[in-house]
């Protein structure tokens, strides 16, 4: 589904349309939280309007399994909360770690593996710094395992035994 808006060029303009949605110049904003669903082209010239369509967060907020997703900031926590009830496995990762490096593939194979759990990834760069403090990551590879949008488990290290025994626990608690 695409939402349709008819975009004034003036880019200090905002609009309202409907009354949960407010645009702003280059940015679609939710008026509860003020995040940012999704960014328009700001090369608009000419006169008068012009008639843009924008996806928004609802069309791709959807989990998938048999794969492992990376997110971000902003797609994070709409993925936890439209994965419902299923298991989510994060891996809070950095580029240049080792250990990370190694245990990737083997997280990868979990992921095709447990196919009624999702596996996603965060890069714990200057980027996605306040959702990795939020979830008070300390030490790299972390992996942080929630139910019902909450963190119920968290496996320190690149230790794949102990990852693979805390999804059992947790897959076997609903």
């Amino acid at each position: 589904m695409a939402l349709q808006l008819r975009v004034p060029l003036n880019p200090t303009s905002t609009i309202q349309s409907p009354p949960s949605w407010r645009l702003k110049y280059g940015t679609i904003s939710q008026t509860d939280d003020n995040r940012p669903v999704s960014k328009i082209s700001r090369g608009l010239t000419g006169g008068g309007n012009r008639i843009v369509k924008v996806r928004s967060s609802i069309d791709t907020a959807f989990p998938t399994v048999g794969q492992v997703t990376e997110v971000d900031k902003d797609t994070f926590w709409p993925l936890v909360k439209a994965s419902g009830d299923k298991t989510v496995v994060l891996d809070m990762y950095t580029q240049w770690c080792g250990p990370c490096k190694i245990i990737a593939p083997k997280f990868k194979e979990l992921s095709e593996k447990h196919l009624d759990v999702v596996f996603m990834k965060l890069d714990c760069n200057n980027e996605n710094r306040a959702l990795a403090k939020e979830l008070g990551i300390r030490v790299v590879p972390t992996f942080k395992i929630l139910k019902n949008s909450k963190v119920v488990k968290e496996v320190t290290g690149a230790k794949l035994d102990d990852l693979v025994a805390a999804i059992e626990i947790v897959r076997s608690s609903s």
